[in-house]
């Protein structure tokens, strides 16, 4: 999966959000690029500039990185190779295992050095 998970930096920044306020989540869920309901409320991955509409916290905006490769849900060790390999290079990631891609938010001033870490990854597979 490595040799072909070929990393694309998606346009644009993201906050990772969580609320338990019935009404912010039934306007902010349909523009939510990802959420899980949570013990603690309902965490919301959202563009940046609609989390700062909603009042969130945007001091921590992320890139995606979509991993192009179809990794099956019950797939085994793309994760810990892509976090592992951005770890070792000091880069701090939330992995997203979607259907069809996994996506992988980065900090978003890491996100150049996060791709180039992922192809150098994708290279040498």
């Amino acid at each position: 999966m490595l040799a072909n998970m070929t990393p694309v930096l998606e346009p644009g920044e993201f906050v990772f959000c969580t609320t338990r306020d019935a009404d912010v989540l039934s306007r902010a869920l349909p523009l939510a690029e990802g959420w899980i309901k949570e013990e603690e409320g309902t965490t919301l991955i959202l563009a940046r500039a609609d989390a700062a509409a909603f009042s969130f916290d945007t001091a921590m905006p992320m890139r995606r990185i979509v991993l192009t490769v179809f990794s099956a849900l019950d797939g085994v060790g793309l994760t810990a190779a892509v976090a592992g390999a951005l770890a070792a290079n000091g880069i701090p990631c939330n992995m997203v295992a979607a259907f069809h891609h996994d996506h992988v938010f980065v900090p978003a001033a890491m996100a150049e050095r996060a791709i180039a870490v992922l192809r150098d990854v994708q290279k040498r597979a």
